[in-house]
């Protein structure tokens, strides 16, 4: 039994050490650089293309339009909430004002005492000035029946005040935090394309940034040079696109709204301000803010918008032109509206 057992151990001692030889020798060539398919080193991550930095930015823009929209959003609500604190406040010191008065009426009846108002009759010095009093009391104690119901009336309105303010303070807290995760989304998504660029070629990195903003104005010169462009259907367009081609060159910032930097829809809101004209903060809001026309009915001043969420826009300067804030690596800058998606466009005035 003692030999058949060691019989049945060799073979196990044996497979233990190749096992344990095998281990060294494949960490020797790991370390030697031999690695087999089962142990390979983690391989970098391919490099992102152009395409793929255009596709970032667009991300990066879908965010930064709902981080306006939400922005606006929270403005809109701050504001509401400014204005019930201070009608709160209003409200609170006309209950004081009423309480002050409550208390007056309850003081001077106090003081009267709690005499029969006959007895007071036939113990009054001057009985036709108690008389007179009387009559007084009666007219006061209609007034105070009447504060009181102002005070409860005050109360109530407090209430419901408060109530709202509570309300828009919670509203209020949702859209900073929908502010926070839309400013992340952002943040990544343009870290990511800063890397990609980071690692291009200078010639890539170019036919994607457009160059300097000295490029974009000497371009601008150009569509100014060439054929005469469409009249502008009023004055107030005719200002927008002037306003824009002075902001050639000027830095893209999300969120921005002029007048030293832009994102794309706070270029055209700022360009249609400077003409008296308000218009929303969002492309996806811009849309709306006028009369629809199509792609052969364009003018200047028409506010065009690409991709199928409405995420970007321009403003429309004849010839197949637009001017408009691409992205954080090219400034504001004239561009073919063929450059992208159409969408669809907005006749503002």
């Amino acid at each position: 039994m003692a030999a058949h057992r060691r019989s049945r151990q060799r073979p196990t001692g044996g497979t233990t050490v190749r096992a344990a030889a095998t281990v060294v020798l494949a960490g020797a060539a790991t370390a030697a650089g031999f690695d087999g398919a089962g142990h390979a080193a983690p391989q970098p991550a391919p490099a992102l293309t152009g395409a793929d930095v255009d596709r970032l930015y667009r991300e990066a823009e879908v965010a930064t339009e709902k981080y306006n929209g939400a922005m606006e959003k929270a403005d809109s609500a701050r504001q509401r909430l400014r204005d019930l604190q201070d009608e709160t406040a209003r409200a609170q010191a006309r209950l004081n004002d009423a309480r002050e008065a409550l208390g007056t009426v309850a003081a001077a009846q106090y003081r009267a005492g709690g005499l029969d108002p006959a007895l007071r009759l036939m113990l009054s010095e001057d009985p036709d000035a108690y008389l007179d009093g009387a009559a007084l009391t009666e007219r006061a104690g209609s007034r105070h029946h009447a504060e009181l119901g102002r005070a409860r009336a005050q109360l109530r309105e407090i209430e419901k005040l408060r109530g709202a303010a509570r309300v828009e303070a919670k509203t209020l807290t949702a859209r900073r935090a929908e502010l926070k995760r839309h400013k992340k989304t952002i943040t990544e998504k343009l870290s990511a394309a800063r890397l990609a660029l980071s690692r291009m070629s200078p010639e890539e990195r170019d036919r994607i940034t457009g160059g300097s903003g000295r490029a974009a104005r000497t371009a601008a010169g150009a569509v100014r040079d060439a054929a005469a462009p469409s009249q502008a259907p009023n004055a107030r367009a005719a200002q927008a696109v002037a306003y824009a081609h002075q902001k050639l060159g000027s830095p893209y910032v999300w969120g921005a709204t002029g007048p030293d930097a832009f994102d794309c829809s706070g270029l055209v809101l700022a360009a249609y301000r400077s003409a008296g004209v308000s218009l929303p903060r969002t492309t996806y809001a811009q849309i709306g803010a006028g009369r629809r026309v199509s792609r052969s009915e364009l003018l200047p001043g028409d506010l065009v918008f690409f991709y199928s969420g409405i995420s970007h826009v321009g403003l429309y300067i004849g010839n197949g032109q637009m001017i408009h804030a691409p992205n954080p690596s090219a400034p504001v800058r004239v561009a073919p509206i063929d450059q992208m998606p159409f969408a669809g466009a907005t006749r503002v005035v």
